[in-house]
């Protein structure tokens, strides 16, 4: 297949982390509506074949379609399966570089969520991303997958392996079309109260991000909502149409602006939900 040039394909957004819970599917889930809601054409692909969240939460969304008939926005979902036996992953590679490369056509943002673990197919996926989004859970436990900490001292040691696996992916991007990839940290789950454990992780975010390049923005606050959503199919920004004229809470509003800020901060941003 050959592949359109950089400027004329599809932006590649993927979501990865190498530990589990961090978020990584419902942020996913949230962007891509977010960029549906903005105007985007987006295709969305679940390479976590195992746990397959993604799907799930997609799989959701179109039953609350099916069941209500509410045309809410719905992306192009592609999963990944899981390898053959005997096959060793090839054809999964083989899968995902065709399903990437065919909606780089055909759509103008793709979403990847990756798998929680480390692999040659969670390694290739993120070698395609102009955005690679790395949501952490606000704590110290959750850092130690960017970066290794002196917990005497609450100095960063060095990059962790998964910092390490992504500087190899930078490089593989550029040797392939000599394209660069803009990584982002979510701070997922920031409590709503002062603490020394959040200053802590705020001022150890700040420090590496100057030392590794990556760019540190404010994600998803700790909220029941976001759980519930999960099992209708549903993001903050749908809850207008899903809800009618029932008045949002500030908690809403609150969580709403949370993903428009991580939207913006990928910069695809086009006349839609954003009202400009």
């Amino acid at each position: 297949m050959n592949s359109p040039g950089v400027e004329n394909r599809a932006h590649v957004i993927v979501i990865g982390n190498e530990k589990g819970g961090s978020g990584k599917s419902t942020t996913a889930m949230h962007v891509a509506v977010a960029l549906l809601k903005d105007g985007h054409s987006v295709a969305t692909i679940d390479v976590d074949s195992r746990q397959g969240t993604f799907s799930r939460y997609i799989a959701n969304r179109e039953r609350f379609v099916a069941s209500t008939g509410n045309a809410i926005e719905m992306p192009t979902h592609y999963r990944i399966e899981p390898a053959e036996p005997g096959k060793a992953g090839e054809h999964q590679l083989e899968k995902l570089k065709y399903l990437i490369e065919g909606a780089w056509a055909n759509h103008s943002a793709i979403v990847i969520d990756s798998p929680g673990s480390d692999s040659p197919l969670s390694r290739f996926a993120h070698s395609y991303a102009d955005t690679l989004i790395t949501p952490i859970n606000d704590s110290l436990v959750d850092f130690d997958v960017l970066a290794h900490v002196d917990g005497v001292k609450m100095t960063i040691l060095a990059p962790s392996h998964y910092s390490e696996m992504v500087w190899e992916q930078k490089k593989i991007r550029a040797e392939r079309d000599h394209g660069s990839i803009d990584w982002i940290v979510l701070r997922n789950r920031i409590g709503s109260l002062d603490s020394h454990n959040a200053r802590e992780v705020d001022r150890l975010v700040k420090e590496l991000s100057r030392r590794i390049g990556f760019r540190a923005v404010p994600g998803l606050s700790e909220r029941v909502i976001f759980r519930e959503l999960f099992l209708v199919g549903l993001t903050i920004l749908d809850l207008k149409d899903a809800t009618g004229t029932k008045a949002l809470s500030h908690s809403h509003h609150a969580a709403r602006q949370e993903v428009l800020t991580i939207v913006n901060a990928i910069g695809l941003h086009r006349p839609g939900i954003n009202g400009s």
